[in-house]
């Protein structure tokens, strides 16, 4: 099985160029700056559209990334927009942290301060000192982990509110997307608080981040993956009782991979073992939404016994990502050929052949989701890109350890 690494390797390389290409060319605002906020499955460019704080720290994120993999200067460039607009228009001057959108023209919309929107700008802003060394990065990154902790830490259980008002008092709706129960705790919140804060504490080896870290983990572990059945709750109450009995199986198969990078940046070796075996559990968890063409389902309805038969593109970035570590881990080969199999299915029906990029993804019979951006709030360059940087990094160390 190692002798397909170094393909897999050349393939990632030359789809994160493709991806990066489509970003550069097709995304920049001439005329308000920073990035375009809508393009559709048709390409049709709405330039009129509300801009994403996600959206605008996930490019900041890959562009700070690529850079930091590849040495390109262009990257460099583009992800200094992406800061630069960050800092000029999302970023709250009056009371910390970022709005959720900003207008066309960059002025503020909605105002809300969502915490996964936050984590993603700690995340972002880390990246990209890591790539520029820009001092206002990483005070930046600082100042906003710091109205994190401050205003949505909380105290009796552990753990991070979903959203508060712009001026951090509290609001009805901490909703993240329609879609989401209003809960005051998620899952995927914690998610990718956890993957900013790590980002971060690569660059600032705080002892109080640490812990805020170790934390997160242990939540994860001891609350969020249901010992019953080894995938992800989505939903909690203060107390971390469960609000839902949906499985996510893109988040388990995420999940099962940050977990475990983040740990190898705080823990020792013992603590490692421990880890490992969980990432293991989601993996297996998370294979048991693999369908016979490798592709992964969405999600499904354990109260109502529901699989939603749609595969998006974003769960099968995860999928070559979480599968490979799973392999990294266990070294049984079943693990490495679901994430070649997860991209040979990318390959096969997620690639937008005509314009470029991943459509958002496909339903049962294959036919694409057409009613769903191509750029957008949720729609970005972000697990595609990553799962490319990933993979590649993490070949690179395979060989590298063979040789």
């Amino acid at each position: 099985m190692q002798g397909l690494l170094p393909r897999y390797r050349h393939e990632m390389q030359q789809e994160l160029d493709q991806i990066l290409d489509f970003w550069m060319t097709n995304t920049p605002d001439p005329v308000y700056g920073g990035f375009i906020g809508k393009i559709d499955h048709a390409h049709i460019k709405y330039p009129e559209s509300p801009k994403g704080s996600v959206l605008n720290s996930r490019i900041l994120w890959t562009f700070s990334a690529a850079f930091n993999l590849t040495g390109n200067e262009l990257y460099r460039k583009v992800a200094g927009r992406a800061f630069d607009y960050l800092v000029n228009h999302f970023l709250d001057k009056e009371f910390g942290g970022v709005y959720w959108t900003v207008d066309y023209a960059g002025q503020p919309l909605d105002a809300k301060k969502q915490i996964y929107a936050l984590s993603f700008a700690v995340y972002g802003l880390s990246e990209y000192y890591k790539a520029s060394k820009d001092p206002i990065a990483l005070q930046t990154a600082k100042d906003i982990y710091r109205v994190i902790t401050k205003y949505s830490y909380e105290e009796k259980f552990g753990g991070y509110i979903e959203a508060l008002a712009r001026n951090w008092d509290v609001m009805p709706d901490l909703r993240l997307s329609a879609k989401d129960a209003n809960e005051r705790k998620s899952m995927n919140t914690h998610l990718h608080v956890l993957e900013g804060f790590s980002n971060l504490y690569e660059i600032w080896q705080d002892e109080a981040l640490r812990k805020q870290i170790g934390e997160l983990i242990r939540l994860f572990l001891y609350k969020i993956i249901s010992a019953a059945t080894g995938h992800l709750q989505l939903f909690f109450n203060d107390a971390w009782e469960s609000q839902s009995g949906i499985v996510s199986y893109g988040h388990d198969i995420e999940a099962a991979w940050l977990i475990r990078e983040s740990a190898e940046k705080i823990t020792g070796d013992a603590d490692m073992n421990r880890i490992e075996k969980f990432s293991l559990v989601l993996a297996h968890a998370a294979a048991q939404g693999l369908d016979t063409d490798g592709g992964l389902w969405y999600e499904y309805d354990g109260t109502t016994k529901h699989l939603i038969k749609e595969k998006h593109s974003w769960p099968q970035a995860e999928a070559m990502v979480g599968f490979f570590n799973a392999w990294q881990i266990s070294g049984d080969d079943t693990y490495l050929q679901r994430s070649v199999n997860a991209w040979e299915f990318v390959k096969k029906y997620i690639h937008d052949k005509k314009n470029g990029e991943w459509f958002w993804g496909v339903k049962e019979d294959y036919s694409v989701m057409d009613h769903e951006d191509k750029v957008g709030i949720w729609k970005c360059p972000y697990h595609n890109s990553r799962a490319c940087i990933e993979i590649i990094k993490r070949i690179d160390r395979v060989i590298d350890k063979t040789n």
